[in-house]
């Protein structure tokens, strides 16, 4: 299982959590943050307020520009990803905001530092045989699981959905006619994605060959099931995705972001346009889709149709 980050070992000053037990309130009911994004800001902030306390500021209300970027030089330093720094300051951003707000601080003292996105680089990715490949790699013959694992895996790398997404799709959010699929993103953000008619055929495999024998409650909505029949947690949907790329011999990252990098590249690659992949991505800002490519405009299902590698 995928294990959390741990907590910061010191502690805060009580005021500054009780600050943050607000903040993540406020994320919750007045900007819709989904639960993962909310737990990673928290982990964020709570190593800020370290950071904080370790420069000697005991007041949030003296907090200056300058500590939020002394804060991303160390994390920095420290050998944190790009992306989890980037992450970490859209946290103290917010953070900052909602203290504005509170009226805790006059301005936001986060609005003139520049993004760490400059620092990102495109992620390693595989190309559509070695994707293609890691797809085939659940055998059902070995292990009658590996058709639900082949049809997850074929899902993740038909759409680009992430793990939390696939984890929460339900059987009614596949619409074999039409070939689309429905997906609940980030901030409760829905979006549509065609779906391959290859990926489609092994969804329907596991839907009528393995499912059944998992779960005979007709209320169970979610689509892939663990081996008891119940949710499959997001953290599994990662460990299933590790076996099988350690098993593929596949040096390009262990996560279900290796084929959701594999989607966005393939079909930039072959000339799909820079907004239609933001928007089968779900990315809220186009700077995140960027790390990829750019390229011209056209509509999102003769995209799909045309360019995905697979049919």
């Amino acid at each position: 299982m995928n294990a959390q980050p741990p907590e910061p070992v010191c502690s805060p000053p009580p005021e500054w959590v009780e600050q943050l037990a607000g903040f993540l309130n406020y994320l919750q009911a007045e900007c819709g943050l989904a639960i993962n994004t909310r737990k990673a800001y928290r982990r964020d902030l709570l190593k800020f307020f370290i950071h904080l306390g370790e420069v000697g500021l005991t007041d949030l209300s003296e907090m200056e520009t300058y500590h939020v970027e002394s804060f991303l030089v160390s994390a920095k330093k420290s050998g944190l990803a790009v992306s989890s720094v980037v992450r970490a300051l859209a946290a103290v951003r917010m953070f900052c905001r909602y203290l504005v707000i509170q009226r805790i601080l006059q301005a936001d003292i986060s609005d003139p530092l520049d993004s760490p996105r400059k620092w990102r680089y495109l992620p390693t990715v595989i190309d559509d045989t070695a994707a293609s490949q890691l797809v085939a790699n659940p055998n059902a013959l070995e292990d009658r699981f590996g058709l639900r694992d082949r049809a997850m895996m074929s899902v993740l790398y038909a759409t680009g959905m992430r793990a939390s997404e696939l984890a929460g799709l339900k059987i009614s959010d596949v619409n074999f006619n039409v070939g689309i699929v429905r997906v609940l993103g980030k901030g409760t953000k829905e979006r549509i994605i065609p779906i391959a008619r290859q990926a489609m055929a092994d969804v329907r495999e596991y839907i009528e060959q393995l499912r059944p024998s998992l779960t005979q409650d007709p209320r169970q909505e979610l689509l892939f099931l663990s081996r008891t029949g119940r949710p499959l947690p997001r953290e599994d949907v990662f460990r299933i995705v590790r076996k099988y790329v350690r098993r593929s011999g596949i040096n390009a990252g262990t996560s279900p972001h290796t084929l959701r990098h594999a989607f966005a590249t393939q079909l930039l690659s072959h000339g799909a346009d820079l907004r239609s992949v933001q928007e089968m991505l779900g990315h809220a800002d186009i700077a995140t889709t960027q790390i990829y490519t750019h390229v011209d405009s056209s509509r999102l299902k003769s995209i799909h149709k045309r360019f995905h590698p697979r049919p």
